[in-house]
């Protein structure tokens, strides 16, 4: 059986995708010699899916999933995940702003490997609320990420601090329950999935991540009140679907 299946969303990546996809493959090597990178095209409108093809044809161990219709990263994600034959999924963001080398850590705290902690766990997810993180984003960011954990705490009871960063590990026949459940397709799927993992008592723990922003900072600032909102309000959904889910 592969190690390690990673599974890269992708949706209107460009030409950079190839690149990603080679630095991927080319960072994991060095720590795992059984695994494979599946890129998920998600209904893009521009070269990613011709760019994901001559990847695949650079390097065989690099698969990918396309469909013609854009249905969100939740959907793209959870696509992927389901696909993976391996003891062990991780998702991660296609622009590697988290870098690929992190899941040589994550690997090692789920198999109860790291020094200080021979706990195993179902899940390890990138947190960047972690007090070894090593983040540089905006004060107001950080006000309103404390303000959704608390949140989110009050809600599912979760202790994580950071359900939103882009990389996550699994035990993957642990998180295939839990996929089957889920039904968000926007950016609540990360929320929705370790709700659902925590209602089925399965292990999660937090790691520290680097993150090497490719955005300016005004990028990285624009959070309107709607957007704000929004999130409110289909957390809310995501409560009351979890809510009625039964273990």
């Amino acid at each position: 059986m592969v190690k390690l299946t990673v599974v890269m969303p992708c949706y209107n990546e460009g030409t950079r995708i190839y690149k990603n996809l080679i630095e991927t493959v080319t960072q994991i090597e060095k720590f795992c010699d059984s695994f494979r990178i599946l890129a998920v095209n998600d209904g893009s409108s521009d070269e990613t899916e011709s760019e994901i093809k001559r990847a695949s044809l650079q390097d065989k161990r690099i698969g990918m999933i396309s469909y013609p219709n854009n249905k969100g990263k939740g959907y793209a994600v959870r696509r992927g995940m389901l696909a993976a034959k391996s003891e062990y999924t991780a998702f991660l963001d296609a622009d590697l702003e988290l870098p690929p080398h992190m899941l040589e850590a994550f690997l090692k705290k789920a198999e109860g490997l790291e020094e200080g902690d021979k706990n195993k766990y179902d899940i390890v997810i990138g947190s960047k609320m972690h007090k070894d993180s090593q983040v540089d984003y905006p004060f107001v960011r950080k006000i309103l990420s404390a303000g959704y954990f608390t949140f989110i705490k009050i809600l599912f009871g979760l202790k994580v601090k950071d359900t939103q960063t882009g990389i996550k590990l699994f035990r993957t026949e642990k998180i295939k329950p839990v996929l089957e459940l889920m039904r968000s397709g926007g950016f609540t799927f990360d929320i929705e999935m370790m709700a659902i993992a925590n209602k089925m008592g399965l292990t999660i723990t937090e790691m520290p991540v680097i993150v090497n922003f490719s955005r300016n900072k005004s990028d990285k600032s624009k959070i309107s009140m709607k957007s704000v909102f929004v999130m409110a309000r289909d957390t809310l959904r995501v409560r009351k679907h979890v809510s009625k889910i039964k273990v």
